[in-house]
């Protein structure tokens, strides 16, 4: 059975499994991995492990190395150059008053193609913006729309109960959340109690709802019957 790691993206928050291709790695090692996108720098969370076939296809890329200081000279000089791309594009977005919001830059390790991550109440024209970026840049631009929910994955916070969020910490996809979660769980109706900061239901209640606190229930039903 081959053996597949599981790394971490940091700028993105994503999490793949990746073909351990005889790179010995461990929890904690900075590694260079090969993506859809170009190479990229990510962090081992879960050591090689072997797993079914039928879970990998020919879109299971494989890690490259572990990262030499060079990669990390690179990614420190590529964060630099995220920043600078963060300002200009902001720049040109007003100039040309797109109705968008740029949440973060990507730049691949191996300088290839830069990823700008935006949201939007809907579709946006950015072909000119796309020209002013690859003029300044002098590589490959894509633009990628994403949620209210993948912006708070990406950017992190604290959520209202005073710990990381769940889903910039250790989820990996975003699950349907439902107000009906939240009444079987017996929580307050409250928006500002059971929203996130990116104003969305919690991701919490979709991962408590099939899970056994009965205990705390009983015991927010008496918490209740006692106030009134």
């Amino acid at each position: 059975m081959p053996d597949l790691v599981g790394v971490k993206f940091k700028k993105t928050g994503k999490f793949l499994f990746f073909k351990e291709n005889g790179i010995k790695t461990k929890c904690g090692d900075l590694c260079v991995v090969e993506t859809d996108h170009g190479t990229e720098l990510g962090i081992v969370l879960i050591p090689a492990h072997p797993v079914d076939e039928k879970t990998v296809n020919d879109r299971t890329h494989r890690i490259l190395r572990v990262a030499t200081e060079e990669d990390i000279r690179v990614s420190e000089e590529l964060s630099a150059r995220e920043r600078e791309a963060m300002s200009y594009c902001r720049t040109k977005i007003e100039e040309r008053s797109l109705d968008m919001k740029l949440v973060t830059v990507d730049f691949t390790l191996d300088r290839s193609k830069a990823i700008f991550y935006f949201t939007a109440d809907g579709r946006i024209d950015f072909r000119d913006l796309v020209k002013d970026l690859a003029h300044e840049f002098h590589l490959r631009i894509e633009m990628r729309q994403i949620g209210v929910r993948d912006e708070a994955k990406m950017l992190g916070g604290i959520g209202v109960c005073g710990r990381p969020l769940c889903c910039a910490q250790f989820l990996n996809r975003f699950e349907p959340v439902s107000i009906k979660m939240a009444k079987a769980q017996n929580l307050i109706l409250n928006p500002s109690k059971i929203s996130g900061i990116c104003g969305r239901l919690m991701c919490c209640i979709n991962f408590e709802i099939n899970r056994d606190f009965g205990h705390c229930q009983k015991k927010r039903k008496k918490e209740k019957s006692t106030s009134e």
